[in-house]
């Protein structure tokens, strides 16, 4: 019998396909896939995101984001866990958020927490769970040679995207796209420098969350390039706006310096027929096959240069890279083995 799951959104950001956030687009896909499977998938998340399974709303914060807030959502989150554990018959609870450590519920069913970003950026102690029955892994290889070592941490299941459903047959375009959250980790303003020396439009599709870091960054780095021209801001793009940029689009570009753990939308790129030129952070280099796929660079000179040389890249490698290695039913199916194991007591540590 498949089982029930409390998925916990990250309080900030809602869930469902068109979400900015990998975290929300994961999650959306494993509500959908534990649906599919037969079994009860409870989605506690901000209200305006969207479940297959049964959604649990919280209030959206307006405005700027500060400590009190932050530590006002956590307390109301803590609530909802509670009252949901305790009028619910929940086989697991499923946390995706980098702030779970706030609201992890007390004893009860196991725990599984999804790290989707650089173990760096959580608190050592959020990595060393204390609650028992609590289980952490990661996204990739690249990321669990980073996690410390731990009892709580299992093996990496790699993100996939939904690769037959992405491409759209579309003319390509002499753009190039970037594609995420701004802030300066994603060092977006490299990527419109680089367009700039290769003589190639960029479209940035995106959103600036209300940090005030974030906004500094967009108004000092990213808004004077963008109004020296000929880039363009296109806000957040929805998932079939996305497929369709994507499809048309000369090439990906992710100049993120951020260790990254995954990137779905370079999966989503090479599923699409697209190449992708990127720095080679964290998981890009499990991603993109230098040369096949598309190009691993080093600075904005060599990212310019790649952008140039795209067209020597074969759409149909990219798609067959995809289809072999990045599908979403594999990671789905992943996940809903290891919900089975873990809510009958059968999950298994990784050998510190």
């Amino acid at each position: 019998m498949s089982p029930t799951v409390l998925q916990v959104a990250y309080p900030f950001a809602p869930v469902g396909p068109d979400a900015v956030g990998g975290a929300e687009q994961v999650l959306w896909q494993l509500d959908r896939a534990l649906a599919a499977a037969g079994g009860r998938s409870i989605v506690l998340a901000a209200a305006g995101s969207t479940a297959a399974g049964e959604l649990v709303p919280m209030p959206v914060l307006q405005g700027a984001i500060t400590a009190a807030e932050r530590a006002a959502v956590h307390a109301a989150y803590r609530a909802a866990i509670t009252r949901l554990l305790r009028g619910r018959d929940v086989d697991l609870v499923h946390m995706h958020g980098i702030d779970f450590h706030h609201y992890l519920p007390p004893a009860g069913p196991p725990v599984l927490v999804t790290l989707h970003l650089p173990p760096g950026w959580y608190p050592p102690a959020a990595l060393q769970p204390r609650r028992p029955d609590t289980w952490l892994h990661p996204v990739s290889q690249a990321q669990y040679r980073t996690c410390p070592p731990s009892p709580a941490l299992l093996p990496p299941i790699p993100n996939g995207v939904p690769v037959e459903e992405l491409h759209t047959p579309v003319s390509r375009r002499g753009f190039a796209l970037c594609l995420g959250r701004i802030c300066a980790e994603k060092n977006q303003h490299a990527a419109l420098e680089a367009g700039s020396l290769a003589g190639v439009p960029v479209l940035l599709g995106g959103q600036v969350f209300p940090y005030a870091a974030h906004e500094r960054y967009w108004r000092e780095a990213v808004a004077p390039l963008l109004a020296a021209g000929p880039h363009r801001f296109l806000g957040p793009v929805g998932l079939a706006r996305k497929r369709r940029l994507l499809s048309a689009a000369r090439c990906l570009i992710s100049a993120s310096l951020a260790p990254e753990t995954s990137s779905l939308v370079a999966m989503e790129a090479l599923a699409c027929g697209t190449p992708v030129v990127a720095f080679p952070s964290g998981a890009l280099p499990e991603i993109v096959e230098h040369g096949v796929t598309g190009f691993l660079v080093q600075d904005t000179r060599e990212m310019a240069e790649a952008i140039r040389k795209v067209h020597r890249i074969d759409p149909e490698d990219c798609r067959a890279a995809a289809r072999s290695r990045f599908s979403a039913s594999r990671t789905e199916a992943a996940y809903l083995a290891l919900y089975q194991q873990l809510a009958g007591g059968r999950a298994h540590a990784v050998p510190a």
